[in-house]
This record gives structure tokens, C-alpha cells and sequence, in this order.
């Protein structure tokens, strides 16, 4: 079965480590704060202003005025900050974010990524992406596998206009958690009952399958 959402935002979270600072994107990354493992502190930044974001609010801790970058609310955790955008992406830029969580119309075997554009469509603007693909020192993207007509969005060449080149890490889609190295996409794992021969017709960019491919497990 393929991933849900939730499950994608849980598999990132396992990523974290103790004294991370991380941004999240917009759309499923933004889920992972409501996952981030027991036992260890992450400061979560939002490119709008704040560092030390909690987990989404109950019905009632909503504060309408506190949201991050997709204008959701959100709650602040202990030691939280809030700041101008400015400085929000002075630290983007600086390189004080170790890593950055976001999604993707298309990455390629090359770590290329393609997130804020699709021709002949309407674009709201490239937001922070360009920034924070350039700025984190470790990158993981999530996304469907393949797009709704069933097409592979881990590619040899990305097609669509990029938003950064060669700095994707980790791809973790609705199938299975992705490496990218040496020109290669490196199957790590596999969604619970997703074959692994799912995963090689669905991935049209070079894959390196070595092995037994366990699967995911979210604890």
C-alpha cells in the first residue's frame, strides 16, 4: 500500500537529529512537526518569521496570528522566536539551517529539483524554495512517486524549471525512501507491501536496487 501523508511526514521525522535546526515547506512537510520523535529537541523554522514551531494547535490553542509559510496556524514551542522575514532568510542563507524539508513536482538522478513552476499554469511565485534548496546543508524531498496519470516524477532529466541544482539528499515518496548519489537514485526502502518491481516501473530515472530492500517501519 502506498504511503499516506501522515505516514511520509512520520518516515522524515525519523530523519531528525538532536539539535537540528530544520525548515519545512509547504504541503506534507509541514505535517512533520506533529511526528518529531521522543527523547530529542529540534528547533522548527518557518521562512515567515518564526524558529521553534510546535505541532499544529488544538481547536483551542488557535491564535490567528501565529502561522507559518502556507498560512496555517500553528503553535510555538518552548524558546520560540519570532523575527522579521529578513532575518528568517539571513539564517536561510547563511547556511544556519542543517536541514530543509520540502516537496517537489520532479527531482532527478542528478539531485535536480523542480518545485515552484508549471508552464501555461498559474504561479503564486517561487517562495522561499530557491533559497533553501541553496542554503541547507542537507536536503530531503517528499512527494508522489508518480503523477496522477500514473507518470514517474523521479527522473533522468527534470522537464520542468528548476528550483536548485544538485543539491537533493533523500526523496521520500508515497513508495519508498530514496538516496541520491553518483548519479543514481538508491533504493533504501520500501512502503509496507510495495514490491520492489512497483518501484523500478515507476522510476524513471537510474535506480541502484543492491539487495534485500527492507521495509519502512515508523518507530
Amino acid at each position: 500500500m502506498a504511503l499516506s501523508r501522515e505516514q511520509i511526514a512520520k518516515r522524515v521525522a525519523m530523519e531528525l537529529q538532536d539539535g537540528y535546526y530544520v525548515n519545512l515547506g509547504i504541503g506534507i512537510p509541514t505535517l512533520v512537526a506533529n511526528y518529531v520523535p521522543d527523547g530529542i529537541e529540534v528547533m522548527l523554522q518557518s521562512e515567515n518569521g518564526l524558529l521553534g514551531m510546535g505541532p499544529y494547535p488544538s481547536t483551542d490553542q488557535v491564535d490567528a496570528d501565529m502561522i507559518n509559510a502556507g498560512k496555517e496556524t500553528v503553535t510555538a514551542a518552548k524558546g520560540a522566536a519570532i523575527f522579521s522575514s529578513a532575518e528568517s532568510f539571513a539564517m536561510i542563507r547563511g547556511g544556519h539551517v542543517d536541514l530543509t524539508v520540502l516537496g517537489a513536482f520532479e527531482v532527478d538522478q542528478n539531485g535536480n529539483i523542480a518545485s515552484w513552476m508549471i508552464p501555461k499554469k498559474l504561479v503564486k511565485g517561487m517562495g522561499g524554495a530557491m533559497d533553501l534548496v541553496a542554503g541547507a546543508k542537507n536536503i530531503i524531498c517528499t512527494m508522489t512517486h508518480a503523477n496522477k496519470h500514473g507518470e514517474s516524477k523521479l527522473l533522468t532529466e527534470c522537464s520542468l524549471p528548476l528550483t536548485g541544482v544538485g543539491c537533493i539528499n533523500k526523496v521520500i515518496t508515497d513508495l519508498a525512501l530514496l538516496e541520491i548519489k553518483d548519479g543514481a537514485f538508491h533504493l533504501l526502502e520500501r512502503a509496507p507491501g510495495v514490491s520492489v518491481d512497483e518501484i523500478i516501473a515507476k522510476t524513471q530515472g537510474k535506480l541502484i536496487v543492491s539487495g534485500d530492500i527492507p521495509e519502512m517501519t515508523f518507530s
